[in-house]
């Protein structure tokens, strides 16, 4: 059919509209183009633009058979109280079909801070496992052979303490550095702009950035050295576009890093990951992962001329969106996550975590683990939405909202570039106000009405006092502090303070890759405490400036 054809129809259509308003005024708040046509994808070049899987620019999927050969890895995020505790929930988790696990830590952990340090009273195990040395990773992973299994640390400032410790546990089972699969979420940048669990200003973070990648590529090559994270700047409150382009932008930032400190973009770039939110918004969830493939390959090809595929490729692991559940009616969160699973899905994500429905109240049970693993399984085998590749490309709606996301996504890209870069941007609090105005406008929209959230502005009820919520004891941090004060009572402490001692000089020399040094000392049992704050010493702590 002709363009003129379309258009002479979509004219006795729109003529169709006004009498059907007039009759049934539509909701507010909705996209302003109700119907997609042909001619809304008519530019589209099938080729250049869309392709096919495992193809540049990857829009359809980074792999050409996607989910026909091999589901995506069911990951599920876990870790509270000790390590011992969390240690039976992984194995639950793995004996109940999940394909990988991911780690939650506590938040002193994630500062770098031993759980006896007086800054972590009160936090110790209560967002997740607290991990002070060698010691408790050991027990961690306890009975789970770290050769087969692949694990996501969600670490960033002491991330490569963990990976370290992580490497170290797998020496003594027997697993060489080059046999372990797994990730660090890595990404610092993310940490100033959206999070908040920072350690070190970002020149000295940047550094042991770059000498991760340097390390992993020659010692530990599976591993997926980042996880460049949009998760949280969406979880902060950015849109789908934003939450592409901030994150690419880091990417980016990381990537002119490492080749500043002398690698080469192919040796390094097949192991950065992404990591994406999954919304309630199913269509616009889906235009955003096709969105997001094609930005970065552009990106990789053009702008650092990579020449091996694996260095375009955007691979992903995927949570669903913490912040869209709800305290109130929480059993409706089940149906949330079913349907941000779909969106993941049909997006081609390569690894999914589905959150529980009681998070907006507690850490899940072992119950609500279950079906939010359960809702995974169901959706890989009896929905059929795994069984064909990008279903939902060629639709008119979601090609075009594909291609809205991606003109989006540069225009936030270019901005930065010409503020200096994502951490000149972010030190001139562009991208953080950025994400605030677009977190303000959402909230507003809740609280006027003009945005509907099921059992919040919308359908109450009148409900009792939720019950079986998990909770973290107080007593818990007792007993880590005086498992951590036996640990030192037992180790060298000597072979800690010539280790430590090497450290520092080698933090003092930036031209030293600090890896090895870090690893040197966890292999002694030094604490992370006290590697982190050998670090904080020569590097200094980051402090916030609130851009007003």
């Amino acid at each position: 059919m002709s363009n003129e054809k379309i258009q002479a129809g979509l004219e006795k259509y729109n003529a169709s509209v006004e009498k059907a308003i007039a009759r049934f005024p539509e909701r507010a708040n909705l996209p302003e183009q109700r119907l997609y046509t042909p001619l809304d994808i008519e530019d589209t070049d099938y080729t250049d633009e869309i392709s096919f899987p495992g193809m540049y620019p990857f829009t359809r999927g980074v792999q050409p058979t996607m989910y026909r050969g091999r589901f995506w890895t069911m990951r599920m995020y876990a870790g509270f109280s000790t390590a011992a505790e969390s240690n039976k929930r992984y194995r639950y988790l793995i004996e109940s079909g999940a394909t990988g696990l991911s780690c939650a830590f506590d938040l002193p952990t994630q500062i770098g801070y031993d759980s006896d340090d007086p800054i972590s009273e009160g936090e110790v195990g209560k967002v997740g496992v607290a991990i002070d040395s060698l010691a408790d990773m050991e027990v961690l992973f306890d009975q789970i052979d770290l050769g087969k299994v692949s694990t996501s640390m969600t670490i960033n400032a002491p991330a490569s303490v963990l990976l370290a410790m992580y490497i170290a546990v797998a020496e003594k089972q027997g697993v060489p550095a080059d046999q372990l699969k797994g990730t660090i979420q890595n990404d610092i940048l993310k940490e100033y702009a959206a999070r908040g669990t920072y350690i070190f200003p970002p020149r000295p973070s940047m550094r042991l950035i770059t000498n991760i990648f340097e390390y992993c590529s020659k010692n530990v090559p599976k591993w997926n050295t980042i996880s460049i994270s949009g998760y949280h700047i969406r979880e902060a409150g950015s849109t789908a576009s934003q939450e592409i382009a901030f994150t690419i932008a880091d990417g980016i930032a990381y990537c002119e890093a490492a080749i500043k400190a002398g690698l080469h973009i192919d040796d390094f770039a097949g192991r950065l990951s992404f990591f994406w939110n999954a919304h309630n918004n199913v269509l616009e969830e889906v235009a955003k992962f096709r969105a997001s493939r094609r930005v970065w390959a552009k990106v990789m090809k053009e702008r650092f001329h990579a020449e091996k595929p694996k260095s375009m490729m955007l691979r992903v692991h995927t949570q669903t969106a913490g912040s869209m559940l709800t305290a109130q009616q929480p059993n409706n969160n089940i149906i949330r996550v079913a349907l941000q699973t779909a969106a993941a899905v049909m997006g081609g994500t390569q690894s999914l975590h589905t959150n529980s429905r009681d998070e907006a109240l507690a850490l899940p049970t072992e119950e609500s683990v279950m079906i939010a693993l359960r809702t995974q399984q169901i959706v890989a085998y009896e929905s059929g939405l795994a069984d064909v590749i990008d279903p939902l490309a060629g639709s008119y709606y979601v090609e075009a909202l594909t291609n809205k996301i991606e003109k989006e996504a540069w225009e936030y890209i270019n901005k930065i570039d010409e503020i200096g870069g994502a951490v000149a941007a972010i030190e001139k609090g562009y991208i953080q106000k950025e994400i605030q105005d677009s977190a303000y406008k959402w909230q507003m929209d809740v609280e006027s009405g003009a945005k509907t959230i099921v059992g919040v502005n919308k359908f109450q009820i009148e409900e009792e006092p939720p019950k079986g919520l998990l909770k973290v004891d107080a007593s818990v941090g007792v007993a880590q502090c005086k498992r951590l004060a036996d640990m030192k009572a037992k180790r060298d402490n000597e072979a800690v303070k010539s280790a430590l001692a090497d450290l520092k000089k080698a933090c003092q020399d930036e031209n030293e890759n600090l890896m090895p040094h870090i690893l040197n000392a966890v292999r002694t049992y030094a604490t992370l405490g006290e590697i982190c704050g050998v670090m904080r010493e020569v590097f200094g702590e980051y402090e916030a400036h609130v851009n007003l």
